[in-house]
């Protein structure tokens, strides 16, 4: 799995760019940790492995708990790392399969759907609606999200750059 990662931090109103690196954290606080390395203000971590999901996580110096965002729940129980990193801080996906289910493509597992804190990036320029509408979008790649949601958020210029 091609996992990237990348985290604007903002610190005194100017952005800077960061790479991450989830593969190392054990969970969330581990990499919360990590992220809160980059600065004491407002810190947002993009993660997204082979173009499947994007998870957003958001920590900042007046929240003690870190806001989490994935735009597909079905990865908390199909890859490993965001079952490691998130899966304590989203509602669990137990118990929402049936033996009914298994056989069913209707079945509630088999549904793609965001879970977790859609509001975590209105104060940066992208309301709960637009999140969605975002990530509904036909044919908008993780890669994309990140891109957009930055440019919301005044950091898309300096992502740009970072990435080359």
């Amino acid at each position: 799995m091609t996992t990237k990662a990348i985290a604007i931090a903002r610190e005194q109103g100017r952005w800077s760019v960061h790479d991450l690196d989830p593969a190392g954290a054990e969970d969330l606080d581990a990499l919360t940790d990590t992220m809160r390395d980059f600065g004491d203000d407002t810190i947002v971590a993009f993660l997204e492995e082979d173009d499947e999901y994007l998870a957003i996580v958001r920590v900042g110096a007046d929240e003690p708990d870190p806001k989490v965002f994935l735009s597909d729940r079905r990865v908390l129980i199909t890859s490993e790392l965001a079952e490691r990193l998130f899966a304590d801080a989203l509602p669990s996906m137990a118990g929402l399969a049936t033996e009914d289910d298994e056989d069913d493509d209707a079945s509630v597992l088999t549904q793609a759907a965001p879970v977790g804190d859609l509001d975590l990036l209105v104060d940066l320029g992208t309301s709960e609606e637009a999140l969605l509408e975002l990530i509904g979008e036909e044919g908008m790649l993780p890669a994309d999200l990140i891109s957009a949601l930055s440019e919301r958020a005044g950091a898309g210029e300096i992502l740009d750059d970072a990435r080359g």
